[in-house]
């Protein structure tokens, strides 16, 4: 049976509908960094995600191919995920402003790939697939203590449960600590073209600090 990123590290991807604390180490992702609004049917945040599909299931269809990656194991590809920032707003999102929004969106990578394995692929990917896929970045981050919690719905709902998140933060001793090197986090567990809106699932993250 493939890893499942999902399964292995339910305290990462699953959590429950009510905010925890928890230690994120460091981890790589495929990168891809740009502004605007994500709803853009012809946006920088739509072809990023093409981008990083791109060169995430090059990676994982390798062992079909020539390159042999040492280490390799089958692997169901981690969920999309995206770092997101507003210039000049901290601790909450303008949500009706997402023309204002800059985003880092990211797909881990197991932890057998290594930077010449990613270089790889890109070139791979560009190859076969006749496309530019030099903006996927090879990018290691360690996001340390967060406070999270899983958001069901609509993503303009966040508010709510981020509201939930910082009172909990707040009663544990903790302050957010929101910066432009720790920023806010999404993991998408559902995929809004096949979900209905009501039924979205998404881990909502924030990194903080003892107060």
């Amino acid at each position: 049976m493939a890893f499942d990123y999902k399964k292995e590290y339910k305290e990462f991807y699953m959590p429950k509908g009510k905010p925890a604390i928890v230690e994120v180490p460091k981890m790589n992702y495929l990168a891809v960094r740009g502004k605007g609004n994500p709803n853009d049917e012809d946006g920088e945040y739509k072809r990023s995600i093409g981008l990083l599909y791109g060169v995430a299931f090059t990676i994982k269809m390798s062992y079909k191919g020539s390159h042999k990656i040492e280490g390799y194991f089958e692997y169901v590809v981690p969920p999309l995920e995206g770092f997101w920032q507003q210039e000049g707003i901290r601790d909450a999102f303008d949500y009706n402003n997402k023309d204002a929004m800059r985003f880092i969106s990211v797909i881990r990578l197991p932890d057998f790939v290594t930077k010449a394995d990613f270089d790889w692929a890109v070139a791979e990917a560009s190859r076969k697939k006749k496309q530019n896929f030099s903006a996927v970045e090879f990018w290691t981050y360690e996001e340390g203590v967060c406070v999270q919690c899983m958001h069901k719905g609509s993503y303009d709902d966040e508010p709510v449960t981020v509201e939930l998140m910082h009172k909990f933060m707040a009663e544990n001793g903790y302050e957010l600590d929101i910066t432009d090197k720790r920023l806010h986090h999404e993991i998408y567990l559902s995929d809004p073209r096949r979900c209905d809106a009501s039924r979205l699932k998404t881990v909502v993250r924030h990194p903080i600090k003892k107060r």
